[in-house]
């Protein structure tokens, strides 16, 4: 019913990890929430404590073919629903770029039939940079946040979210640049110069700047113990932050079907794993 893309015009800025604890934020607010994962690396999954042997999921399994989301569902102890992207190599990730661009429909038809489920908010998880995936999902979503890490280099890619190139090019670029926001991650308010850079960009993106994520060790902590922030630290200054940040996205979506006091939806049969997820191991895989 509602779609969340997260996006950022370079790697490295904690978009995957910003990701999935805003899904598990959203849920905690009482959404519907399924977290879909488009980018290569295959790492929102770890995240949500699946195994680093488990390498199977939807992007993966579409080039074999399988386009069958339901089936692939995982429900993750969080309560948030999970669509892995699946182990994939270089040529494969090649490959699906040049599928999608042949036939857009082979992600496109799967996302509006996720679309379609009521009260059923669908946060996707996208490559940064460019790419087929953005170029499709942005016309469908609700909002498009980029995320931004807290440094010089982010003045200069405020450019290119003023305009709406990071969206795009000419017209398409102009009539999507409405629904994007921002998120600057990884703000130490002790250094003068992410201090600086902070509020730099902040002034400049004005209203398209939806909130900003502290500098804490408590959310690489997270990560390495596959736990999500809510869980690992509640009280945490990022944990604080992450729940602003979600109620300013929530305040955007319709109310969730609890909040109306109608009956929850129930989850469809396939996202009920037949065995729960194994217990998480840590793992010392970085945070992006």
């Amino acid at each position: 019913m509602s779609l969340i893309c997260f996006a950022s015009p370079k790697g490295g800025v904690g978009k995957t990890t910003l990701t999935a604890n805003l899904a598990d934020a959203l849920q905690r607010l009482g959404h519907r929430v399924l977290a879909i994962d488009l980018d290569a690396q295959n790492a929102l999954r770890l995240h949500f404590g699946v195994p680093l042997t488990d390498k199977a999921g939807f992007v993966s399994g579409l080039m074999q073919g399988n386009s069958d989301w339901r089936g692939q569902l995982r429900q993750t102890p969080s309560g948030v629903l999970l669509l892995p992207h699946g182990a994939m190599d270089l040529r494969g990730a090649l490959d699906l770029a040049a599928a999608l661009d042949r036939d857009p429909d082979l992600l496109g038809n799967p996302i509006r039939e996720m679309l379609a489920e009521p009260n059923l908010v669908v946060v996707a998880d996208l490559p940064p940079g460019p790419s087929q995936a953005l170029a499709l999902l942005a016309p469908m979503a609700t909002m498009v946040i980029g995320v931004l890490q807290a440094e010089a280099i982010s003045a200069a890619l405020v450019p290119e979210i003023e305009s709406g190139r990071f969206l795009g090019t000419g017209t398409m670029a102009a009539l999507l640049a409405g629904r994007l926001r921002v998120v600057l991650n990884g703000v130490d308010l002790s250094s003068r110069l992410s201090r600086a850079s902070a509020e730099a960009v902040a002034r400049h993106l004005g209203f398209r700047m939806l909130g900003a994520m502290s500098r804490e060790e408590t959310v690489a902590e997270s990560l390495a113990c596959q736990r999500l922030l809510l869980d690992h630290a509640p009280e945490s200054r990022a944990a604080s932050d992450l729940k602003e940040v979600a109620r300013l996205i929530s305040a955007a979506l319709p109310p969730p079907a609890a909040m109306l006091g109608a009956a929850p939806q129930p989850t469809p049969e396939a996202a009920v794993l037949p065995q729960p997820l194994p217990a998480p191991q840590p793992t010392v895989e970085a945070s992006r």
